[in-house]
């Protein structure tokens, strides 16, 4: 497999539009898709297989705390581990970033996407009830701790 992962940019958007319409049932539009290309607060992540967008990741920060907004693979990227290396390089991102703590939510309902989390440290800490349209559906709110907290 030759996918790259790589700092998604504007030559991205069209391709992760396309994810988003095919993963998503309430997907990003492009706008709201460049507005968190990478730059001061966001890391927008690409696995590119040549120039076919295969997946992304997104992640906006404050200070010290990261918020995943979604992670997505095409479908005929899939079982591939593309989601796996999106979260690893993402993680080792947020590292170098020095940030304490990575958080997401995931619909309840997702076993794969929750099994997936949970292989890469993330455990689960609260729920937001109805949190997700079309379907309505609780989430369930997952955090990896990258440093220790201060007591």
């Amino acid at each position: 497999m030759s996918v790259i992962i790589t700092d998604a940019d504007e030559s991205c958007v069209p391709g992760i539009a396309a994810i988003e319409q095919e993963c998503f049932s309430d997907p990003w539009s492009e706008q709201s898709i460049r507005s968190q290309l990478p730059g001061p607060n966001h890391v927008f992540l690409a696995a590119m297989d040549g120039n076919t967008v295969a997946g992304y990741v997104g992640l906006m920060y404050v200070i010290d705390e990261g918020y995943i907004s979604n992670v997505a693979v095409t479908a005929a990227y899939r079982r591939q581990h593309l989601a796996d290396r999106l979260i690893q390089e993402l993680i080792a991102r947020a590292q170098a970033l020095d940030l304490a703590f990575l958080t997401l939510e995931v619909r309840k309902s997702n076993d794969p996407a929750i099994a997936l989390y949970a292989k890469h440290g993330f455990v689960e800490v609260g729920c937001r009830k109805n949190y997700y349209e079309k379907p309505r559906e609780d989430a369930l709110l997952m955090t990896l701790y990258l440093k220790e907290a201060n007591t």
